[in-house]
């Protein structure tokens, strides 16, 4: 790893500052982070609009699981009460995640 690249993502330090990359060599960190800075502000745009929807279907699948008997409508409500809290949905959709089923 080059010097610039080390100081530039401090190493293994910042890999594991939060701990949130503790189980990555300081190597593969260090081509993560060149991967990340390749990246044009589009792709970056991209891949964090991937992942918004991928924690998306998972809320929406959670709720499935809760919620077996439920209808896409109902789905959808209670994943939107889950990021936006129950009063939004309430203000906004007209629905109380806490009352029966969706309309």
């Amino acid at each position: 790893m080059n010097r610039r690249l080390r100081v530039a993502v401090g190493c293994d330090r910042m890999a594991n500052r939060y701990n949130w990359m503790a189980d990555t060599s300081p190597e593969a960190f260090a081509a993560w982070v060149e991967i990340q800075r390749r990246m044009t502000p589009g792709e970056k745009l991209v891949q964090v609009l991937e992942m918004i929807a991928m924690g998306m279907r998972a809320t929406e699948d959670r709720v499935r699981e809760d919620h077996p008997r439920a209808s896409e409508r109902e789905v959808f409500l209670r994943a939107a009460a889950e990021r936006l809290g129950r009063e939004t949905v309430i203000r906004v959709y007209g629905w109380d995640p806490e009352g029966e089923e969706a309309p």
